[in-house]
This record gives structure tokens, C-alpha cells and sequence, in this order.
């Protein structure tokens, strides 16, 4: 990791408020350079700007009086020239600050996707934070567009104001007049329209999120008979975002009307007083409209600056999201020592967890071990913390205190990914992404950069472990049918399963699965059955969150617990024995409590 700061973000990163977190910190002095060239090439553009009022200057003041055809020709010419080398620079001006904007997608865009995959505290993130990468979308957008270049070439006015001043103080002073106004006008559109923009970035990004996962749950929606209170919720969210929106677009378009009444008025002020100080012969003829381009020019970049003041707002909230981002999630993993392959020894030490952003307890001084070729039911009642404990334990979230051991070795000494190599999860919810049944079941490791033969001969052999490569053969393209998000495609049975193959990829070590046996029916628990006995066989440690008494029949230990308390633990006759004895308790493994002593 770099343990020395970056000097510093170039001059860009000013326009935004407050200190930048690391990363940003980083990607935005790695474009330092780009800003720097981008700036000289501002200067000659701006410096270019001036040959249309020189062009003007000569026109009017030697080729009107004179009738030299052949000076037109040559001034015309250096015009051309000067014109052309303009639009050039401009052009490359342009393409610095796309390149700015594709650098800091290279830079940036896989570490705000790490920090969006593996939050601090594993909790809900909030609608700002869950649409990070829009939001840097934005920020990319407003280093790289029209308010970027209005920004560069702001600077810049005062050298027409000293132009202006050149030619005749009275036009040098109209002109800082007007420039005051569009400033003041600027920093009056700021000040009205700036809360109402950041309400609007807010109130559209909640409606973003809520469709989105809307969308993502059609069916049930569908069966509940909820989308048209739905459609009228999600209505509502959006006309929240569209108002505040829709009144901060009429503020602004009624200062940009306001800022392009001034600057067309002003024009002809100076239009004007350019012909009355022609008339007292205090200028040439030519400096008549000479004055009004160089009005033009050095009101244009307030002016654009007030019409893409919007854009510039929504930059600046963008930022302050991602800097929430980065200051409110942990980096990527640091590297760590290579441990060797866990045989599966796991050992939960005195494990605290709290609910996110509260002092509430989910999970209060667990303790237990699961040795290599044991399987542990965890059982209790709702509430009870018990897939709490699976995320803890697979290492979805870290606990708040206490710790887990892999063979001795504390989770937070591991490589995250490496250790999760050794590890199969199943989460209640099946959480298949899409991407094809190989990919699903393999968990992307083709995208990892491992080896394909591997990943087939790998996939296969877990979907036979699960019992589940039969099922599909039968889909349209075998392993390669695409699903979609969630698993559309496959029945919730089917998922279940995919998802238990998915755990047993690779033979890991560890094997974690919450409620598995949820969806399955009587051949689908069987095959569960068989794949955990088979696991079993191999050494696997083995902890099963389960209801129904079925898959807990095969395991060796069960954990009662109540409120996020150990009630039991211990051998499993002897925990089906005290749930037997206490009354409506062996609701907890099922019905039939006796029947997973006598299995």
C-alpha cells in the first residue's frame, strides 16, 4: 500500500468542497498533468480569441479607408490561420479532458465497485452510496464537459477586460460593470437553486433504487396484486425528485434569461459607447465593434458558467457522496501472508454483532467449534440470530467483537477472497446473478482468470455433488443457459440448488448453508442429504441453519439459539433430549423432535 500522499489533486478538485479521501485523492493528481495542458491549452485558445477583434480592428481602421484589396487578402489569411490553429487547440483541449474522464474510470471504477461489495458492517447502504457509480458518472462528467471548459476559461476574462481598457477606459469600466453582474447573478442562481438540486439528486436516486428493485421482484408484485399501489407509490417518489427538479430548472432559466438579457444589453452599451467615443474621436471606427466582441468574450464564460450551473451542482454532489463512500467503507484487503489450505477446524470465539448503526445485539458472546468431518445444526426460533451467525461465520460481515478462527488463524488474517475459496455459502435467498449456469455455480472464476478446463471439470463435478446436473441438461443450453438476475429462469426449487452447487465448488472446507432445504422437495432434500454426508466423508466442517428436522437428522451437534444467546450446545441426542422435555421447544428441528434422536 502507498503510505505517501500524493502532492496533492491539481486546481480541478478546488471546485469541490472539502478534503478528498485517498483515493480520489490519488486519481485526481494522476491527472494532474492532463489539467495542467488542458489549461495551457486554454490559454492559447483564449489569447486566439483575441484575432477576431484585431481582424476587425484593421478591416475597419486600414482596409475601409485605404480600399487595399491586397492587405484584406493578407490580414484575411492570419485570420484563417489563426482560426484554424483555435479551433485545433480547442479540439485537443477537449480530448485532455475526455482522456481526464476515461483515466478516472480506469483508476477508480473498480475500487468504488470493491467498496460497494464488501461494506463496512455488511448493512443496508443508503440510496446515495448503493448508486455510487452513477454518481461518479456525474463527477467524471463535470471534469470533462461544458462546465469544465467554462471553468478553464473563466481566468481568462480579465484579459479582455484589459484589452477593453486599452482601447478606452469607458469600455474597459463597462465591461467590469457587466462582469460584476453576471457574477453576482452567478453566485445568486448558487444560492437559490443549490439546496433544491441536492434535494432533487436525492429524492431522484430513492426512486432510482425503489424501481430498481421493483422491477427485480415483477412476480411477486404481480401475485400479490400490488403494482398498481406500487405504480402509484413509485409515481409519487418520482414526482418528488421531478418537482424539486423542474423548480430548480425554472430558477436557473430564469437567471440564465436574466444573464442573457445583460449580456445582449450590454453588447449594445457598448456599442454604443463605442460610437460616441468615435464621434468625439476618442477611438477608431473600427474599435465600435471591436468593443462588443470583446464584451462578448469576456462575459461568455460566466455566462456558460450560469447555464450549465446544474451540471456543475450536480458534479459537486456527486462528489460529496463518493467521498461519503470512501470515508464510510473499508479499502481493499492489504496483502496478507499465504496461509496454507484450512483442513476445516473452525472455532467461534465469544462473537459479538450489532444491528447496523444501533446498539441492539444480534448476536451476544457466541461461542463454539466445528472440527473437520462434523456437521452442526443451528436451530432456534425467529429472531434467534441464527443467519446472523451464518454471515458472521461465512464472512458476508465482520462481528463488532469476538472472533473466527480458521484452523487457528483469526477470518481478518486471511486474504478475503482467497479464504473465501475454501468456504460454501448458502444464503437464504439463493442470490444467483446473472450470467450463465456455469458462471453462476463456478462464481465467476472465468472472469478471475482461471484456467476453463478447470472451471468445467470443477462445475460439473459440484452440480453432480448436489445433484443437480442432471436438471441441467435438461435446460435449454445446459451450463450455458443464461439466467437472469435473481435466477429468472428457474423455479425457486431449481435455484436452491444451483446455489448449493455453487457451494460445494471446489470442495471447500468449510460449508455454511442457511435454511438450504427451504424450497426442496422430498428428491431434492435427499440430494442434499447425500451431498453433505459426501462432504462429510471428505472432512468438511459443516454448519446447517435448518428448520426442518430432515437435513438436521445427519448432524452431529445442534446449537439452540435464543436471542442471540447460546441456549445449547452439544452432542445432538442429548440437545433433542431437552427439547423433548421442555414444552412446544421441538417445534424448533420440526414436528417430530424424537425423530432426529432415533435417526
Amino acid at each position: 500500500m502507498n503510505t505517501r500522499a500524493p502532492a496533492g489533486p491539481p486546481r480541478t478538485s478546488k471546485l469541490f468542497p472539502g478534503p478528498a479521501p485517498e483515493p480520489l485523492k490519488g486519481a485526481l493528481a494522476a491527472c494532474r498533468k492532463h489539467f495542467v495542458w488542458a489549461g495551457v491549452f486554454s490559454a492559447l485558445v483564449n489569447i486566439l480569441y483575441l484575432a477576431p477583434t484585431l481582424y476587425m480592428l484593421q478591416v475597419y481602421d486600414r482596409v475601409v479607408p485605404t480600399g487595399s484589396g491586397l492587405t484584406l487578402i493578407y490580414i484575411t489569411a492570419v485570420i484563417a490561420y489563426a482560426l484554424a490553429t483555435l479551433s485545433l487547440l480547442d479540439h485537443v483541449r477537449m480530448r485532455l479532458l475526455i482522456r481526464v474522464g476515461l483515466r478516472l474510470d480506469r483508476l477508480l471504477s473498480a475500487e468504488i465497485l470493491s467498496r460497494l461489495m464488501a461494506r463496512a458492517r455488511g448493512g443496508p447502504a443508503s440510496a446515495m452510496v448503493s448508486q455510487a457509480m452513477r454518481e461518479f458518472d456525474v463527477f467524471r462528467q463535470s471534469l470533462s464537459g461544458p462546465a469544465a471548459l467554462a471553468v478553464m476559461d473563466l481566468p481568462w476574462a480579465p484579459l479582455y477586460v484589459a484589452v477593453a481598457f486599452i482601447m478606452h477606459p469607458v469600455l474597459g469600466i463597462i465591461t467590469v460593470i457587466g462582469a460584476c453582474i453576471l457574477v453576482a447573478i452567478t453566485i445568486l442562481n448558487q444560492r437559490a437553486t443549490r439546496a433544491r438540486l441536492q434535494a432533487a439528486n436525492q429524492a431522484n436516486t430513492v426512486a432510482y433504487v425503489s424501481q430498481d428493485s421493483i422491477a427485480q421482484n415483477a412476480e411477486t408484485v404481480r401475485a400479490l396484486g400490488m403494482r398498481r399501489a406500487l405504480v402509484n407509490r413509485q409515481e409519487a417518489e418520482r414526482s418528488v425528485g421531478l418537482q424539486l427538479t423542474a423548480e430548480a430548472q425554472f430558477l436557473g432559466g430564469k437567471y440564465s434569461s436574466i444573464t442573457k438579457f445583460v449580456r445582449l444589453f450590454l453588447q449594445s452599451i457598448a456599442l454604443g459607447a463605442g460610437a460616441w467615443l468615435a464621434v468625439k474621436h476618442q477611438i477608431s471606427s473600427g474599435s465600435i465593434i471591436a468593443a462588443s466582441v470583446l464584451m462578448t468574450r469576456a462575459l461568455q464564460p460566466i455566462e456558460q458558467l450560469v447555464g450549465n450551473w446544474a451540471l456543475f451542482m450536480q458534479g459537486r454532489t456527486a462528489y460529496e457522496n463518493l467521498c461519503r463512500l470512501f470515508n464510510d467503507t473499508e479499502a481493499d484487503d492489504p496483502l496478507r501472508t499465504r496461509l496454507p489450505a484450512p483442513a476445516g477446524r473452525l472455532q467461534i470465539e465469544r462473537v459479538v454483532t450489532r444491528v447496523p448503526g444501533g446498539n441492539e445485539a444480534l448476536l451476544k458472546n457466541v461461542s463454539f467449534s466445528v472440527d473437520p468431518g462434523n456437521i452442526v445444526g443451528v436451530i432456534g426460533p425467529s429472531g434467534a440470530g441464527k443467519t446472523t451467525l451464518a454471515r458472521v461465520i461465512s464472512g458476508a460481515i465482520p462481528p463488532d467483537m469476538g472472533t473466527v478462527r480458521v484452523d487457528g488463524a483469526a477470518t481478518s488474517d486471511w486474504d478475503g477472497d482467497l479464504l473465501a475459496r475454501y468456504i460454501g455459502y448458502l444464503p437464504q435467498n439463493p442470490a444467483l446473478l446473472a450470467g450463465t449456469v456455469k458462471e453462476n455455480i463456478s462464481r465467476f472464476a472465468g472472469w478471475g482468470g482461471g484456467d476453463p478446463d478447470d472451471i468445467d471439470r470443477l462445475t460439473v463435478e459440484a452440480a453432480q455433488s448436489a445433484g443437480v446436473h442432471e436438471m441441467i441438461l435438461r435446460l435449454p443450453f445446459g451450463y450455458d443457459t443464461r439466467l437472469g438476475p435473481q435466477g429468472a429462469g428457474l423455479s425457486a426449487g431449481q435455484a436452491q440448488r444451483l446455489a448449493l452447487a455453487r457451494a460445494l465448488y471446489n470442495n471447500p472446507s468449510i460449508i455454511i448453508l442457511d435454511e438450504p432445504n427451504s424450497a426442496l422437495d422430498a428428491q431434492g432434500e435427499a440430494a442434499l442429504t447425500r451431498a453433505l454426508k459426501e462432504a462429510k466423508a471428505r472432512g468438511a466442517a459443516i454448519i446447517i441453519i435448518a428448520h426442518r428436522a430432515g437435513v438436521l437428522n445427519i448432524a452431529d451437534q445442534l446449537l439452540l439459539l435464543r436471542e442471540g444467546v447460546v441456549d445449547q450446545w452439544g452432542p445432538r441426542a442429548d440437545v433433542v433430549a431437552y427439547l423433548s422435555a421442555n414444552e412446544n421447544s421441538g417445534k424448533l428441528i420440526g414436528e417430530n423432535p424424537a425423530a432426529g434422536a432415533k435417526a
